[in-house]
């Protein structure tokens, strides 16, 4: 064979190889042999860059788990077609929704991901756990919503009921038995409680949840946890660099509605603490109190009126000193312990301590 010919059946070979080369599908030997010859051959070069643009329009960058919404509006759809015998109800949802968002991020890990460090941070302190520490806990606190709709305690009988020693013996188990064990014991639990919750009475017939540290009623306690789950899988996303987005409005609502039903037991807990500035005022009967006006903007917010005086005390518009705006999201970031009080971006006019009360009685709703 002559050097033309030889030369003309390398650039053939070469050019076959370049749809390979441009998937990164070659041997280290070949891609560098192709390299070589894209150097000495202007139309190979320029079917190459051709190639590589069109890989990427084959595997475009983009979040692995499909639109937050989407599984709500598939649901939505699915049920006006053909309506469930026993039907989530509506404070049970941004848990069910929550806890199924979280679970699809956890099918997208690799096993070494397990161990990726993760810190947990609330107003008074954090801890670092492991990814698979991080599920262990989220599981144990949701083991006294179990126990109260009778269900089994996934710790066992006779185990701790504070949030801190529970966490220690959830995460001795995580070491002892792995991830896998805690992800599937987490996920049978959370399906579990989304369906007692969905035969519980939700009035007053409803079971009481003990937190240790305070109790709310079952509804409440479903989207306190519904707000854990989703404020520790932003963490786990943020530790595994993974995209993750804020809950559908409606359940936003429920968990900032929540946070500001809360505020007024968070005020007097830090005045029995001694640590407000702001005293509190016995009120004559039949007068209401004072308030703040808190209007929340963004998807899932609203407007409340945050009573000062006692948990109790009645309030209405005029008796507000103060209105405080904060963006939706900002409003969680603060309630999670993830914003400075001191800092946070938000619209103030009125009686500053008062403001400055609700702030860090805000930031105070925050727990492991």
């Amino acid at each position: 064979m002559s050097g033309v010919d030889g030369g003309r059946a390398a650039h053939a070979l070469f050019r076959s190889l370049l749809g390979a080369w441009a998937l990164d599908a070659c041997s280290d030997q070949e891609a560098g042999a192709v390299e070589a010859h894209l150097n000495d051959c202007g139309s190979c070069a320029e079917e190459a860059v051709r190639l590589r643009g069109a890989v990427r329009f084959l595997s475009p960058e983009e979040p692995l788990d499909p639109d937050p919404l989407l599984r709500t509006e598939v649901l939505r759809e699915c049920l006006d077609r053909r309506p469930a015998g026993v039907a989530v109800p509506p404070w049970a949802a941004p848990y069910d929704a929550e806890t199924a968002r979280l679970d699809a991020l956890l099918r997208d890990l690799g096993d070494a991901e397990w161990e990726t460090p993760v810190t947990l941070s609330w107003s008074s302190g954090a801890r670092r756990l492991t990814l698979c520490g991080v599920l262990a806990h989220l599981g144990s606190v949701d083991g006294l919503v179990s126990t109260a709709l009778g269900l089994p305690d996934p710790l066992g009988p006779g185990a701790p009921r504070t949030r801190a020693e529970r966490t220690d013996l959830a995460e001795e188990r995580c070491r002892a038995h792995g991830p896998p064990f805690v992800r599937e014991k987490w996920r049978s639990q959370t399906r579990g409680i989304v369906r007692a919750a969905a035969l519980a009475p939700a009035g007053d017939g409803a079971p009481p949840v003990d937190f240790a540290e305070f109790a709310l009623p079952l509804p409440d306690a479903l989207r306190y946890r519904a707000f854990e789950c989703w404020v520790h899988a932003q963490d786990v996303a943020e530790a595994v660099d993974y995209p993750y987005g804020p809950p559908a409005a409606d359940h936003l609502n429920q968990l900032i509605d929540l946070a500001a039903r809360m505020l007024p037991e968070s005020l007097a807990l830090r005045r029995r603490a001694g640590r407000a500035a702001l005293p509190g005022r016995l009120t004559e009967a039949g007068r209401p109190g004072r308030a703040v006006r808190l209007e929340i903007g963004g998807d899932g917010g609203g407007t409340w009126l945050v009573p000062l005086d006692s948990p109790g005390a009645a309030v209405s518009g005029e008796s507000s000193v103060a209105c405080l705006a904060l963006d939706g999201l900002e409003f969680c970031r603060l309630a999670a312990g993830h914003a400075d009080p001191g800092r946070v971006a938000a619209g103030v006019e009125g009686d500053a301590a008062a403001v400055h009360e609700v702030l860090h009685a805000t930031a105070a709703l925050s727990r492991l």
